[in-house]
């Protein structure tokens, strides 16, 4: 134990703006069809760097068919909380779980270019201990770990439905299901909180048929994927307010609140419209009586496409939807980033006004039918995926990978792993760096992006910015 809380953690959103740039990266390499272990790398990010843009540390998992995705670390910023009783921990653990496999390891990156498996959760004491399978989603919580599921019991993931669990975040045991009454919750995907409000939101995706061997048609035209928000006492881990969005707002992913907890708003991104293929977000806020409401406040249109350039997926339609499957949140909370996967699109909007986005910046990168090149010339497969913004909200960086069948689905053929960065304007504006493109082993995909220190979708706070 440390004997001072560890320089990472801030208390406020803007002393982390204020914290040394990051200089490494953490990022997940996933092998689609299982015939290597999957991976986590090390990347250089300091420009003034020789080595810059490159891998300089690799570790590979003794195990096959893990599918890697979101990760998050054993602590952050939320340990400074007056309640938890945990501000000596160290940032030093990664908690990386497998989707597929459900099993979970814990990394040590106190040396991060000698990062070591610390320990393996198997999937048999997931499932024992909290009947929770296809952990998805790490968020470094006041007092532990907390993990959401994709998926309940049995093999197919749908014996009960989904949930979050929590892990002690010093041995790293689980310890056993969050949720003592989960209301209309019956799916699962990311969540986040307010914690000196006291109060969770969490959102949904899909259950496990409806996502392990790719989008089932049926399923999406029939409005069967999650469009619901839910609102959370935290504290007493019970729901206390279920939104849906409208059936037709297909995939209600990405949670990112306002990172100065004075703030009581936030953000999800909702992956497409079955009704005109769009992609939007939708802002949620809190009202003075203490009950939250949500508005769609952008959409992303889709752009017209001849068939025979399309996928199968989406001959029918003649068209590409934006795709909307990550989305982001600066510290000072005055800039979303909105991943457009299909389009081949990153957006930039100011989001000052939180019910009046403004687009103040977009790069045109990949894309199904666009297949625009990045500036030093070499083709970016897929789109622009999972992003992560750096904690003074300067840079920009972005990998390409969604989910192993679904890549397969919108975008087939092999198209490599990659990894960009872009640089932020001050007052809006985004571009591409020329001299930073990560080159991954061959036969890989990149996923989630952490970076050292902390980032944009990592750590809670638990003091208001003066």
């Amino acid at each position: 134990m440390n004997l001072r809380p560890d320089p990472t953690f801030h208390p406020t959103p803007r002393t982390a703006m204020e914290a040394p740039a990051e200089t490494l990266a953490f990022v997940l390499l996933l092998s689609p069809d299982a015939s290597r272990p999957d991976g986590l790398a090390v990347v250089d990010v300091d420009p003034g760097s020789q080595s810059y843009g490159r891998i300089l540390h690799s570790l590979f998992m003794p195990n096959k068919g893990d599918e890697f995705h979101h990760f998050g670390w054993n602590a952050c910023s939320s340990a400074l909380s007056p309640l938890s009783g945990h501000a000596f921990l160290e940032r030093r653990y990664l908690i990386i779980p497998g989707i597929r496999s459900s099993r979970i390891y814990v990394i040590d990156v106190k040396e991060p270019l000698k990062a070591t498996i610390h320990k393996i959760i198997e999937p048999e004491e997931v499932f024992a201990k909290t009947g929770y399978s296809r952990p998805h989603t790490i968020h470094c919580g006041p007092e532990g770990i907390y993990v959401s599921t994709l998926g309940g019991g049995g093999k197919d993931g749908t014996d009960g439905p989904p949930g979050i669990f929590i892990m002690d975040c010093q041995t790293f045991e689980v310890l056993g299901r969050y949720e003592m009454d989960r209301g209309s919750q019956d799916k699962h995907y990311d969540f986040w909180w307010n914690l000196p409000r006291d109060y969770m939101v969490s959102s949904e995706w899909a259950l496990p048929p409806q996502f392990e061997n790719g989008l089932v048609p049926e399923d999406l035209l029939g409005n069967r994927y999650g469009h619901t928000i839910h609102f959370w006492d935290l504290r007493a881990r019970r729901c206390v307010q279920s939104i849906d969005l409208g059936a037709h707002h297909q995939m209600a992913l990405e949670i990112r609140p306002a990172h100065d907890p004075a703030r009581q708003h936030g953000f999800c991104g909702v992956v497409v419209d079955t009704t005109n293929l769009q992609g939007s977000v939708f802002t949620w806020w809190r009202k003075a009586d203490g009950t939250f409401e949500a508005r769609k406040v952008l959409t992303i249109d889709p752009v017209p496409a001849d068939p025979a350039d399309l996928p199968d997926m989406l001959k029918g339609f003649g068209a590409v939807p934006p795709l909307v499957t990550d989305i982001d949140l600066s510290l000072d909370d005055r800039f979303l980033y909105v991943s457009c996967w299909g389009l081949g699109e990153m957006h930039q909007y100011d989001v000052s006004d939180p019910l009046q986005p403004k687009l103040t910046g977009k790069v045109q990168i990949g894309g199904i039918v666009a297949r625009a090149k990045h500036p030093n010339g070499r083709d970016f497969g897929y789109g622009p995926q999972m992003v992560e913004v750096s904690r003074d909200g300067r840079r920009v960086y972005w990998t390409n990978s969604l989910y192993s069948t679904w890549d397969d689905q919108f975008y087939p053929g092999d198209r490599g792993a990659a990894m960009v960065c872009a640089t932020a304007g001050e007052n809006g504006g985004l571009t591409l760096r020329k001299d930073f493109w990560v080159d991954f082993p061959e036969g890989y995909r990149s996923h989630q992006i952490r970076l050292e220190g902390g980032d944009c979708s990592t750590d809670s706070f638990c003091y208001p910015n003066v």
